[in-house]
């Protein structure tokens, strides 16, 4: 069924109508207004260089000038997705230091902008929850900083967002409401199959003004609809929100809030695991379900040698990482079905 092309609203009405049912409840859980919209991209990476492409286009169209160089503003820790997005498009990146809690901050923000002297910066992306550690960006911060420089605020949440269906961590994206676009991948933490991306505009005439076609073949399909093509760096498009959609009306969104909140329960569990037993230690705090962490005295090639043999036992799938400069490693924890007895068996091997 996802095959159905999902380009205009002339070949796939009925296709993009449910995936625009899709994208309003996450709209709605990021409490954006009546009017947002946007469209299932092919993955957080498309998704993010759209919403850039977008403002760096109102930027333009705003402002009547153009520096020699844009700018985007970010965290050491965002997604190298963006860095591929600077690069694709040709623009600079401004890396911002993160707190003590591994945040991008206003106050940090500010404080870069401050120290720049110029008007080159043409958005922020902010992250709500990074890959690698699960942290939620100052949110509520950036958007003020956002509003007082005429930024475009955008957050990467093709992890994290998926909490906003939590209400236990949803006080963590406090200000994403603010933000001008946002992305969330589906088939990350909202178990859909992939490939999925929800990229979201508070202003889709925007996108629209940057992403549209034209072409003596594709007027026809230019007008009062609502097109998913003009929304995203692409034309040709299968629906790939109908199986999220699918699954939302057969499930009903309670469910999803119930299996979301279910997670984040067994990562707190695995918190207090890892806390308790003297092999291991916490790298940093828990925010979302993932969890950084060492294991005592272990080389980066134990780390490795331990992976390996769980994969091939057909145990677990545990992948190191890095923290700075050291081998760690990470749970991310996104399947409702798994358990505290798995997490425990897993910690277990390492003893």
């Amino acid at each position: 069924a996802s095959s159905v092309y999902g380009g205009s609203w002339l070949e796939g009405s009925g296709a993009v109508f449910a995936e625009n049912q899709a994208l309003r409840w996450l709209s709605d859980l990021a409490g954006f207004p009546s009017e947002a919209g946007g469209v299932f991209a092919q993955g957080g990476t498309l998704g993010n260089l759209s919403a850039l492409v977008t403002a760096r286009h109102a930027a333009n169209e705003r402002r009547g000038s153009r520096p020699h160089r844009w700018v985007v503003a970010c965290s050491a820790d965002a997604h190298s997705s963006v860095e591929h997005a600077a690069r694709v498009m040709d623009i600079d990146i401004l890396r911002v230091p993160s707190d003590e809690l591994g945040r991008l901050t206003g106050t940090n923000l500010e404080v870069a902008l401050a120290g720049r002297g110029s008007d080159d910066v043409f958005a922020v992306f902010a992250t709500g929850g990074t890959t690698n550690y699960g942290v939620v960006d100052d949110l509520a911060g950036i958007a003020q900083v956002c509003r007082d420089r005429d930024l475009w605020m955008h957050v990467d949440g093709a992890y994290g967002l998926a909490g906003l269906a939590a209400p236990s961590v949803r006080p963590l994206f406090a200000g994403i409401e603010h933000a001008d676009s946002f992305i969330v991948d589906p088939h990350k933490w909202l178990f859909a199959p992939f490939d999925a991306c929800a990229l979201v505009y508070r202003d889709p005439e925007l996108a629209r003004a940057t992403h549209t076609q034209h072409a003596g073949y594709l007027e026809a399909l230019v007008g009062g609809e609502w097109n998913p093509s003009d929304y995203a760096v692409h034309l040709s498009r299968r629906a790939r929100g109908l199986p999220f959609w699918f699954s939302l009306a057969a499930n009903g969104t309670a469910a999803y809030q119930t299996a979301v909140e279910q997670t984040l329960t067994v990562a707190g569990q695995a918190e207090d695991l890892i806390t308790a037993l003297p092999f291991v230690e916490l790298v940093r705090p828990r925010q979302l379900s993932v969890l950084v962490f060492r294991r005592i005295g272990w080389t980066p090639q134990e780390y490795q040698d331990w992976s390996e043999s769980l994969l091939k036992a057909h145990f677990a799938f545990v992948m190191p990482s890095r923290h700075g400069e050291e081998t760690v490693a990470r749970f991310a924890i996104v399947n409702p079905r798994t358990s505290r007895e798995d997490i425990a068996a897993i910690l277990e091997t390492m003893a």
